[in-house]
């Protein structure tokens, strides 16, 4: 069943994409599910006081990846696209929140890129201070950061990201092991500011 329905988000994106707004329809109760696991492994690495909640930052993605250009080829790249969009909204929620409140200092757990996949984010300096990492990390490679964005904040497989980028899990293994020396480098620096 389950690979079933991968193909059934899969044709229905493939129909959305040719302009049938009941396939956009059909999407959200097969995608739902998927998407409020993205928002809640999201919103594990914040803060314990955040106010955004799982479903509305569930809805907000959603709301942007349908207000977009349409070019989901699967299941696994509509899963990518939404982790990244999750990421942006709470980096803009962040920005929001800290220029209302001006908050100051910058504490960064490295430990997060050696020991685990879900980065633990305590401020919002933190969450600004990790998306400056990522931005740069873009412009140094943009697929190892796709590959730490799905990993980290998508919770996706190295399989999964293999699938979603179209490249090998050796590629993956690789990309990743580089991408994190390069963030925990990045981050050393900014912490060290």
């Amino acid at each position: 069943m389950p690979d079933q329905q991968h193909g059934d988000v899969t044709e229905l994106l493939q129909y959305w994409r040719q302009g049938d707004e009941e396939a956009l329809q059909a999407l959200l109760p097969l995608v739902y599910k998927e998407l409020r696991r993205l928002a809640h492994y999201h919103l594990r690495s914040e803060r314990e006081d955040h106010t955004l909640q799982s479903t509305e930052l569930v809805h907000e993605a959603y709301l942007r990846l349908v207000g977009g250009n349409g070019a989901l080829q699967n299941r696994a790249h509509f899963i990518a696209v939404a982790s990244r969009l999750m990421r942006q909204i709470l980096v803009d929620y962040a920005r929001n929140r800290r220029a209302a409140k001006r908050d100051g200092g910058c504490r960064i757990g490295l430990e997060n890129l050696e020991n685990t996949d879900v980065p633990v984010v305590d401020s919002d300096t933190q969450l600004l201070a990790l998306d400056v990492a990522l931005s740069d990390l873009s412009r140094f490679d943009d697929r190892q950061c796709k590959i730490v964005e799905m990993k980290f904040f998508g919770g996706l497989s190295a399989p999964e990201i293999s699938e979603a980028l179209g490249v090998s899990r050796a590629t993956v293994d690789r990309d990743w092991a580089t991408a994190r020396v390069w963030l925990h480098r990045q981050m050393s620096k900014a912490a060290g500011q």
